[in-house]
């Protein structure tokens, strides 16, 4: 009964077998049709998908915002280095190579600068904000031979020069041609080019010459300059003659820069250490230099002086140093009878390197009127207000490359918007800058 009833409702094999396989071949080419379509419709997809360009990935990249309008600022700062600063004023091109030195005449209507292509060049600045600016060019003799900083010297008629070659650091001074030669050039309609006067070779040995400086003496009215050298000795010379007229040894294994007070009367040196040595220049009654006696030392920092510079009252000194701070101190005190200058504030340096910790000043320089700090560190230059120490204004690229010198007009000088005291920096990338002073 069970075998009859299950034979009653069997399909025969003739017919299912044909079934199964055409069921089995309809859904295979379902399959490849599907497939078929979808890799066809995903060549295009890839054929059309370039790689994003720099300009869109920086699109893509600036849609995060930063943490803080600091970090924007500083980020599109970075992104953006050749933008104008409001406070550049121009920049006195013509320089083939890095800049060594620059110096204002006492007007500040000239300004010398040392380069690397082996030229002197003196700009004339009867306006400040001029594209056009003039200057006069002195090729240093063949050899060798690389200036390394410069100094005025009695006048604007008198250019001192310190040099660089195999055999060691010299010093020359270039004045106005007399005689036969400014005849000539008279006769053929152009100026005399300056003649060297004195010249000093192997003035420090081996060692170069790290700063070279000067001051109208504090007796007798002459220039005095110092050379400072990488060793540890710093000489004194007459500016008009070319004698040395006193020397020193800051005995603290490597000098890193000196600096004379405006009055003649100081000389300060930043070193190895963390402390500065101050020396008084002494007179005779022929209002000769008689010596230089160590009179002065400033303690206080924890780790070594990057740069020095006094106030132009000379009663005062500006320090910086790697352990992150600036000191103000007083140097007006009764030295001779054992009265300690006196640190009368502290500031920290308000710059942090890479990895976030505070960043040292590599130079400073105060505003004639001692109200302005301009400071360095790499290519960044900043603003402080020298009573409080708080930031005026920062350029976070005013040159491309490492800033090498920094000094200020002693006199404001003409712009287009008037007169005004003019910062002069100048850099590895072969650019003197003039810079507006900030808004107190």
């Amino acid at each position: 009964m069970t075998t009859e009833t299950a034979s009653s409702f069997a399909f025969p094999t003739s017919i299912v077998l044909p079934l199964v396989i055409t069921g089995f071949l309809g859904l295979f080419a379902t399959f490849l049709v599907v497939y078929w379509q979808q890799k066809k419709s995903a060549v295009p997809a890839l054929s059309v998908t370039p790689e994003p360009t720099t300009t869109q990935k920086t699109i893509v990249a600036s849609r995060k915002p930063a943490s803080n309008p600091k970090q924007r600022s500083l980020a599109a700062e970075k992104a953006h280095p050749h933008q104008h600063h409001h406070l550049d004023l121009n920049t006195l091109k013509g320089h083939g190579d890095s800049i060594t030195g620059i110096a204002f005449t006492s007007n500040g209507r000239a300004l010398a600068t040392a380069c690397q292509d082996r030229v002197v060049r003196v700009f004339k600045l009867d306006d400040a904000s001029s594209k056009s600016q003039k200057f006069l060019r002195i090729n240093l003799p063949s050899g060798g031979v690389q200036p390394t900083a410069v100094v005025f010297g009695e006048g604007a008629s008198q250019l001192v020069v310190a040099t660089q070659d195999l055999s060691g650091a010299g010093l020359c001074m270039y004045a106005s041609a007399g005689g036969k030669v400014a005849a000539v050039a008279k006769e053929q309609g152009k100026l005399p080019l300056p003649e060297i006067k004195w010249e000093q070779k192997n003035v420090h040995s081996k060692n170069s010459i790290v700063t070279l400086v000067g001051a109208t003496a504090s007796q007798g009215g002459g220039v005095l300059l110092a050379s400072c050298s990488e060793g540890t000795d710093i000489k004194l010379w007459a500016a008009d003659s070319g004698k040395c007229i006193g020397m020193v040894d800051t005995n603290q294994l490597k000098n890193t820069m000196a600096a004379l007070s405006p009055n003649g009367r100081f000389l300060a040196a930043a070193a190895f250490t963390a402390d500065v040595k101050i020396w008084e220049v002494v007179y005779g009654k022929d209002n000769q230099v008689k010596e230089v006696v160590k009179v002065m030392q400033l303690k206080g920092h924890k780790s070594a002086v990057t740069w020095l510079c006094f106030t132009w009252d000379s009663e005062g000194i500006i320090t910086a140093s790697k352990d992150g701070s600036i000191r103000v101190w007083n140097i007006n005190v009764r030295y001779h009878m054992d009265e300690d200058p006196k640190c009368l504030k502290v500031f920290s340096i308000p710059l942090q390197d890479g990895k976030g910790s505070a960043a040292h000043y590599d130079r400073l320089a105060v505003s004639p009127n001692n109200q302005i700090l301009a400071a360095t560190h790499g290519s960044t230059l900043q603003w402080l207000r020298a009573e409080t120490g708080e930031v005026l204004d920062t350029a976070e690229n005013a040159h491309d490359g490492e800033i090498t010198c920094l000094t200020w007009s002693p006199q404001p000088l003409p712009t287009e918007h008037g007169k005004a005291t003019i910062l002069a920096t100048a850099g590895v990338d072969k650019k003197v800058k003039l810079w507006y002073p900030p808004s107190l």
